[in-house]
């Protein structure tokens, strides 16, 4: 399996298996990677770890110096703004040294409206230590964390392998003990009756789709557990909340193009779920209760979506709110007692627009940067007047404010620190526009630090997603400042395929336009050396997820245009996996890509810029690919078969393969630890870039 000399990469068996479909017969020598119990599939990975320390200890240095760097301008003390629910404000710090946050609460003061900023907290209570929990795991992470209306039971799960699969656990807050009827197997979510008595959640089938909701009496064992609802139609997947309001509980249905919600009264949980409108194929809408009525955001003949709403007592008709404003997306409602917060994005700018009671009486929060990203964050309490909003730009670190819904007044509350004299006038950002081979203009985002000439000799990072509709929307990051003060750029392409303009924007990135997305992350590449920002020789790729298969799909069509590519979890045998119903999120998949065991078009054009199908005898640039062992969404073999194909096909490369034994889909759990993963990335980096 493994070399006798320590200086080559290590070798790899190969094993032919044949896949056949469609009349196409495929012959891929490294499925065998596949099976994770296979000993010699875990030599090969701790093979390939062994030779990126040996390829990288080189840089042994100067990831100690970028960790340093991160880990110094972070205030490793601290604490969130709390936020209010009921008679507590709730929050989470962090202590020096320790990996995880600690879940703490305080009773609000008497005549108390402003949440307390002092470190010191008389009276705190600590609901859960994340240190606690971890001792003695490798990894650990939470799924839900969920305190009962009555402010008297938290509902929490917890994964220690990093396969997101948790095990769901009540306490009781007043006494401290756990009870012991503790749930296995359970998935992100869950929602309490008004009373505190009932909890809902989520199980998973055996492709990691959640699909069935149960209701647990607290204090009764697990066994006897109610099902509340099912979903059979496996291209679906199941959430349930408690609404702002505690008054319904929401059960929503979705696949990626069509949804169905349906409600239980909180008051009553074990009423029957009431539907509030069938599912219509294509047609996604989500539900927000407001006094008397739901609100409804949909796409119903409305590409951009529109907002609506309908009886709360008796759901029928839809009354439109909000028509449908072509080139202005709608992307989430909020409601409380006297307002509604509409969370828009227009021209690849997110926004927030607020209506009062009459619904008429509305406006446009204004911000002061021509690129940021803003958005709500937490607002558990219903009857207020104020809300709080998360706040950031490229040059701005994250910033917390509560905003007077009637005065209008943005008060901040918090800005995230950055130590060591950190001065955003020290740095400047910048939107390019880059033009696709169709004519499409697509938006770049892009900082650096004032002085950087733009005479194509900078070293460039260039940073691309595109897919699901998720937008990569400008962000600050301390990490980040380790690149930056070396001279480095950094970009991101908003491509197709996200949804940075729009609906239509990730309409043209997905099934058969997917190529678009490719496409336009070289059109961007190639953009910013035209404009003089860098050059080719310096210029490194970095993507994660779907993102990790647009780097390997860039690898293929385009290697000329970068030194190096960092592809983190990477779906980069993506047509073998999606031809696997067995496999989790496949059959869900198919409304992303296409179904390609039915239709022989989406089988030859996802073959056509498969990653792994398309390895070549190119001259790749350098490339790293980073995975982890448990990873549930995309499976490790993936980047481990590439690695394999890459150096067997085209051997003059240099390719490296990182993966984390003990972790998942975001890598180390811990803080430390994820700022090590990150350093070791950017040290990488900055090496191809001719700056180690």
């Amino acid at each position: 399996m493994t070399s006798d000399k320590p200086d080559t990469p290590p070798t790899v068996r190969q094993v032919p298996s044949e896949r056949t479909f469609h009349g196409d017969t495929v012959t891929d020598e490294y499925a065998w990677l596949a099976d994770k119990e296979d000993p010699q599939t875990i030599a090969y990975l701790e093979a390939e770890n062994a030779w990126t320390d040996r390829a990288t200890e080189h840089l042994a240095g100067l990831r100690d110096t970028v960790f340093q760097e991160i880990k110094s301008r972070t205030r490793e003390t601290d604490l969130s703004v709390p936020g209010r629910k009921g008679a507590y404000w709730y929050y989470t710090r962090t202590v020096e040294g320790k990996q995880y946050g600690i879940h703490c609460r305080v009773a609000v003061k008497p005549g108390e409206t402003d949440p307390p900023m002092d470190d010191d907290k008389p009276g705190e209570e600590v609901l859960l230590d994340g240190n606690a929990l971890a001792e003695g795991k490798d990894f650990f992470a939470l799924g839900t964390f969920d305190v009962s209306p009555d402010g008297n039971w938290l509902a929490y799960s917890t994964d220690f392998a990093g396969d997101e699969r948790f095990t769901l656990r009540i306490k009781n807050l007043a006494t401290g003990e756990v009870l012991p009827d503790e749930v296995p197997d359970t998935f992100y979510g869950t929602a309490w009756s008004a009373d505190g008595s009932e909890l809902f959640y989520i199980t998973v089938d055996d492709a990691w789709r959640p699909y069935r909701v149960w209701r647990h009496t607290v204090g009764n064992p697990a066994a006897e557990d109610v099902p509340v609802y099912e979903e059979p139609d496996e291209r679906f997947w199941v959430g349930v909340e408690l609404t702002r309001s505690e008054k319904f509980i929401v059960i929503d249905t979705q696949s990626k193009i069509t949804c169905e919600v349906r409600v239980i009264p909180a008051e009553s949980p074990t009423s029957e779920p009431v539907v509030i409108r069938e599912r219509e194929q294509g047609v996604e809408y989500s539900i927000e209760h407001h006094g008397h009525r739901f609100l409804i955001l949909h796409n119903k003949d409305a590409e951009d979506f529109a907002l609506a709403y309908t009886s709360a007592d008796s759901p029928g008709e839809w009354v439109e709110l909000i028509p449908h404003q072509p080139g202005t997306r709608l992307e989430a409602v909020d409601a409380f007692a006297r307002h509604i917060v509409i969370s828009q994005r227009r021209d690849g700018l997110t926004g927030l627009r607020v209506m009062g009671d009459g619904s008429t009486d509305s406006y446009d929060m204004p911000f002061p940067e021509p690129l940021y990203s803003v958005g709500l964050t937490g607002n558990a309490e219903y009857d207020t007047g104020t809300v709080r909003i998360s706040y950031t730009s490229m040059v701005t670190p994250e910033s917390v404010y509560d905003v007077d819904l009637v005065t209008r007044q943005m008060t901040l509350r918090k800005q995230k620190p950055v130590l060591g004299g950190y001065d955003p006038a020290d740095y400047e950002q910048f939107r390019e526009w880059a033009r696709a081979g169709d004519g499409t203009k697509v938006p770049i985002s892009i900082v650096a630090r004032k002085g950087v000439q733009r005479d194509g000799t900078a070293p460039a990072l260039l940073y691309g997603y595109g897919s699901y509709e998720h937008s990569i929307d400008p962000y600050f990051s301390i990490a980040r400042l380790s690149l930056l003060d070396r001279g480095v750029v950094f970009a991101i392409a908003h491509i197709r395929g996200g949804g940075e303009m729009g609906r239509r924007w990730y309409e043209d990135g997905k099934m058969l336009s997917k190529k678009n997305t490719f496409t336009d992350f070289v059109a961007c590449a190639e953009a910013l050396v035209a404009k003089g920002w860098t050059t080719p020789s310096r210029l490194v790729a970095r993507g994660g997820s779907a993102g990790g298969l647009l780097m390997g799909a860039i690898a293929n069509i385009a290697p000329e245009d970068f030194a190096g590519i960092v592809a983190q979890v990477p779906f980069v045998d993506p047509l073998t996996s999606i031809l696997d119903p067995s496999l989790p999120l496949t059959v869900t998949e198919w409304e992303e890509w296409g179904n390609p065991i039915e239709s022989p078009e989406v089988y030859a054009y996802m073959k056509s810029y498969s990653p792994y199908e398309n390895v070549a005898k190119l001259a790749y640039p350098k490339i790293l690919a980073v995975t982890s062992l448990n990873d549930t969404r995309v499976l490790y073999h993936e980047p481990a078969k590439w690695i394999a194909r890459l150096r067997a096909t085209a051997p003059d490369g240099t390719y490296l393969l990182k993966t984390e034994m003990g972790a998942g889909h975001g890598g180390p759990s811990g803080r430390y630890d994820s700022w090590k993963e990150e350093a070791f990335v950017i040290a990488w980096s900055l090496d191809v870039m001719g700056l180690a």
